[in-house]
């Protein structure tokens, strides 16, 4: 995928500038994150070009991905809140073969609980903080065989879902955003925006785009799923778009 390589963030979440993403090696790190709902994606993107925002891949750096979270029959893995991640990126224009993702590479992501204990009820916890928690990732040659590895292993596909992201980075003139990454995803629930990176270049990317810390939702795209289907009263399934974008 031909891409500017991001910055890490205290040795934490990304490759270094100059590195190739063939050299994607396991990288361990400490997440911290938080994600805001955006209401109006024009204005948002117009803020971002005043402040100097890059594209991080190249192109229209809109990415197409096809998640896959796998967990034992019993849910083991829910239970004691950590998480198992199949991810395959198509940049925006390119065919993507959903899940029939076989030859395709796919990254893989386990994430340890969140620190400092659980979100009530599974739900969003929304004001004040920043998610963090544990994040081993790395990339592997083959979707499927890396599907049925974890089936083998006595997982199973526990929840699909798509979205689309675009991924900036705020130029070097703002040393403050060293290491930020400001993700714009397009789901089938709506347009959220995710900053990663040091808390306190969180905080102020935050209050710049127009946020305050009560807009901070500190919880994953399953339960905020969840939470869509219950008021809507529908029965839950995959988040997927009913129609690609």
């Amino acid at each position: 995928m031909d891409r500017v390589p991001p910055l890490y963030y205290n040795g934490y979440a990304r490759l270094e500038k100059g590195e190739e993403t063939a050299a994607y090696k396991t990288q361990m790190a400490q997440e911290i994150e938080i994600k805001l709902r955006v209401e109006d994606t024009d204005a948002l993107k117009a803020t971002l070009k005043k402040m100097g925002a890059r594209l991080v891949f190249r192109g229209t750096g809109r990415i197409h991905e096809w998640n896959t979270l796998f967990d034992t029959a019993q849910q083991d893995l829910r239970k004691r809140q950590q998480l198992l991640r199949t991810r395959v990126e198509t940049p925006d224009g390119h065919v993507s073969r959903g899940k029939k993702n076989g030859g395709q590479p796919a990254l893989l992501t386990f994430k340890g609980p969140v620190v400092g204990g659980r979100l009530r009820g599974g739900g969003s916890k929304i004001g004040g903080g920043h998610k963090v928690r544990e994040e081993i990732e790395f990339r592997l040659g083959d979707a499927v065989g890396v599907a049925k590895i974890l089936e083998r292993l006595g997982m199973r596909p526990s929840f699909h879902y798509e979205k689309y992201r675009t991924t900036f980075q705020l130029p070097a003139t703002k040393r403050w955003a060293k290491g930020l990454l400001i993700e714009l995803d397009e789901t089938p629930i709506g347009t959220f925006m995710e900053l990663e990176g040091p808390p306190r270049a969180i905080d102020r990317a935050a209050k710049e785009l127009g946020f305050s810390k009560k807009d901070y939702i500190l919880t994953n795209y399953e339960s905020l799923f969840a939470e869509d289907c219950r008021r809507r009263g529908q029965k839950m399934g995959d988040m997927v778009f009913q129609k690609r974008k």
